[in-house]
């Protein structure tokens, strides 16, 4: 699937890259990251291959990314309109200052003529929520963004690393009244990240949100630059953060993606990333790029196509444990439909048995 083979984001007409260009890096503001020069090469590069979809937010770099993005495209207008800018709304830029950031009204419709300004364009094709804000009432969120789709500076809107049950309660909200409600969905989500599969995905399952996962790599673990083999010898980029993945369970899970990678004369990336992109509603996968060499590693996913039984063995090594009431209602289907096949989904037989004459006492 190569990067101009576009896919829909959620349930609406969106068309985006089937990788999406995480641009968090852009800038070294805060000791770290992508120098001007090379993430504008990046950028280059990316859309040389037909990739279309570019993700950042207010607060990366403290907001030297979006000016990044805004300058490439100050230097090649004619780009703008094919490609799908996403960023982030709710970081707070101003310390001191309450209303900096946020989901509320005052401080969301700044950030959003903030990062027009910074990104130098007219619109910007996908804002999305970047987290929560618990002190502000969600109708007030989504009204706001309803006004800054209808005044034409927003074209759809996305959330990202939000409970369930809140997006479903700002979705249904926006539907019963007539506003713009989200398409997408931005959370973690990789071979090691599986706990947004008790609530977060079949939610956007259910109510047509693309999901585009961050982090598919777990912040590099899963690069293939570490291995059982040179345990101990990478110090990471990352710090404690990568260390204290890096035990005998990861390194099961990266000797059978190294396995799968030889098999398909392929990364240990790109298998790790192939493995996400055939996840249940995934849309399109947010790869980071430090280095224009890592970008073209990490597009080589595109290419590789995982088999059932592939997917199946990579999937059995990490399967998240379920909690209530999804473990509940495994348990459950065999009581409630004895064994059937129900939809073309079998159930297992309760091993509880019904007592004689059909009824239970």
């Amino acid at each position: 699937m190569p990067l101009d083979q576009y896919v829909t984001l959620g349930r609406s007409g969106l068309r985006v890259s089937p990788l999406c260009l995480g641009a968090m890096t852009f800038g070294e503001d805060l000791g770290w990251g992508t120098g001007v020069e090379e993430s504008q090469q990046i950028i280059d590069r990316y859309t040389d291959l037909g990739g279309n979809f570019i993700d950042t937010a207010n607060f990366y770099t403290r907001s030297h990314s979006e000016k990044i993005i805004g300058d490439h495209i100050g230097r090649h207008p004619a780009r703008r309109d094919r490609l799908v800018i996403a960023t982030k709304f709710s970081g707070n830029l101003y310390p001191g200052d309450p209303n900096g950031g946020g989901a509320g009204r005052k401080s969301l419709i700044d950030a959003c003529d903030n990062s027009l300004r910074r990104l130098q364009t007219d619109y910007i094709d996908l804002y999305w929520l970047h987290m929560w804000d618990v002190n502000t009432p969600i109708e007030e969120t989504m009204g706001a963004l309803d006004d800054l789709v209808a005044a034409g500076k927003v074209r759809y809107i996305g959330v990202s690393d939000t409970p369930a049950w809140k997006i479903v309660e700002a979705n249904l909200i926006a539907r019963f009244r007539g506003w713009s409600s989200f398409i997408g969905l931005q959370v973690e989500y990789s071979l090691l990240e599986r706990t947004i599969e008790q609530e977060l995905v079949p939610m956007a399952d259910e109510f047509g949100l693309g999901i585009t996962p961050w982090s598919p790599l777990k912040g590099g673990v899963l690069s293939g630059k570490y291995t059982r083999r040179n345990a101990g010898q990478h110090k990471a980029g990352r710090g404690a953060m990568v260390d204290s993945f890096l035990n005998d369970k990861t390194y099961t899970v990266i000797d059978e993606l190294e396995s799968i990678a030889a098999a398909h004369q392929t990364t240990v990336a790109s298998v790790a990333l192939a493995w996400v992109r055939a996840q249940r509603a995934v849309a399109s996968i947010i790869i980071g790029a430090r280095t224009l060499s890592q970008l073209d590693d990490n597009v080589r996913a595109a290419d590789v196509d995982l088999g059932a039984e592939e997917l199946a063995r990579l999937s059995t090594l990490t399967k998240p444990r379920l909690g209530f009431p999804q473990s509940m209602l495994e348990m459950a289907a065999g009581i409630i439909q004895g064994g059937t096949t129900v939809n073309g989904v079998f159930a297992p037989p309760s091993e509880y048995v019904m007592p004689a004459g059909g009824r239970p006492y």
